[in-house]
């Protein structure tokens, strides 16, 4: 690239490929030299990081740290490479706690490791073994994001900062889940509650507090660095709540071929989600009982899924959701009208503000 700060996502998204394929091959030696066993965990970790996603957290990193001025260097690709690990956390023990079987098109982590433990005809509970092994290495891809962190090659003077907004993104991650798996045992459910799990479950760690890294591996000018991140917020909260937005419409009425999960998938797990709970406001008594009696079922079939799909859309809740993605979309794109953040970031933010809400993965 003859001007990497003017480089595409596209370009920085090998980049980021790169180390962190770079990253999990000595990783995976190192964990070889304690013992032969644990190679399918390594090559699964692996496989489940590198074949497959956007990128969104390290790109919206990358971009977040030219937008504050950033020039660009292998060690801040390094250190924004490292939210993927966190993700990979995220989405392995998200798979487990909510009982789904496909991720990306290929078995989730503790299908696999049940899938491996029956191949073998290994002693004791093929369930049990899958479980547990996704708790391991959805913590241990949580540790890889630190020690990649540390690994970078950051500059010493903005490590702290850094380092702050990356335990204050993870707090929120697990607030937010916490709350997710709380609110299933919940009798009544509101639209309020459920913004506020989709904003700390998924959006501001995909977005805003990426942003806010990147922000911070760029300078050490206290005002600078607040000004920049306010103007990131008034960007990524916003478009973060489009972004699960998208997720809720995808997760019921998303392509199988194009999401790699089951059709209807979130009515399988019963998730309450924004779009759910829209909905439920506006449905009639006997939809209420209707959905209820199905929603959540583990074994829930085609025709199942289908009535479900036919209730939501009845109450007129997609369109809502719809128009809200559109809103937030809107808001969040018109705060990128400032100098405070490079020209050059602003093009490629708007650029990401697309494919955030209009993807289909």
């Amino acid at each position: 690239m003859a001007n990497e700060n003017n480089a595409t996502p596209a370009a920085i998204r090998a980049l980021i490929e790169g180390e962190l394929a770079t990253f999990l091959g000595a990783q995976k030696t190192y964990l070889q030299s304690i013992g032969s066993e644990l190679t399918p965990a390594s090559d699964a970790l692996s496989s489940f990081l590198l074949d497959g996603g956007k990128r969104l957290r390290p790109l919206f990193a990358y971009f977040g740290f030219i937008g504050a001025g950033g020039t660009h260097s292998p060690e801040v690709i390094r250190a924004c490479a490292s939210l993927e690990l966190l993700q990979a956390c995220a989405l392995i023990h998200d798979d487990l706690m909510d009982g789904s079987d496909t991720r990306r098109g290929k078995p989730a982590i503790h299908k696999h490791f049940e899938k491996l433990h029956s191949k073998e005809s290994a002693v004791g509970s093929s369930v049990g073994f899958g479980q547990a092994a996704a708790i391991l290495l959805g913590d241990l891809a949580l540790v890889y994001s630190d020690l990649a962190l540390h690994q970078s090659g950051i500059k010493a003077n903005v490590l702290p900062q850094v380092l702050a907004v990356h335990d204050e993104m993870r707090v929120e991650l697990m607030a937010g889940q916490f709350l997710d798996v709380y609110e299933q045992t919940r009798s009544s459910h509101t639209v309020e509650r459920a913004m506020t799990i989709a904003r700390y479950k998924s959006g501001k760690y995909t977005i805003e507090r990426p942003l806010h890294f990147g922000a911070s591996l760029a300078t050490t000018d206290k005002d600078h660095l607040a000004q920049v991140t306010s103007h990131y917020s008034s960007y990524g909260l916003p478009l973060g709540e489009a972004f699960q937005l998208r997720d809720d419409l995808l997760g019921v009425f998303g392509d199988p071929d194009l999401t790699g999960k089951p059709a209807g998938d979130d009515l399988r797990e019963g998730k309450r989600t924004v779009l759910v709970a829209m909905a439920q406001e506006s449905m009639s008594a006997a939809d209420i009982k209707e959905f209820e009696s199905q929603f959540g079922k583990s074994d829930l079939d085609a025709k199942g899924i289908a009535t479900l799909r036919q209730i939501i859309t009845d109450s007129g809740a997609p369109e809502h959701v719809e128009t809200l993605i559109t809103n937030l979309t809107n808001t969040a794109t018109q705060a990128l009208d400032t100098t405070t953040i490079t020209a050059e970031a602003r093009q490629v933010l708007s650029e990401l503000a697309i494919i955030a809400t209009k993807r289909n993965l």
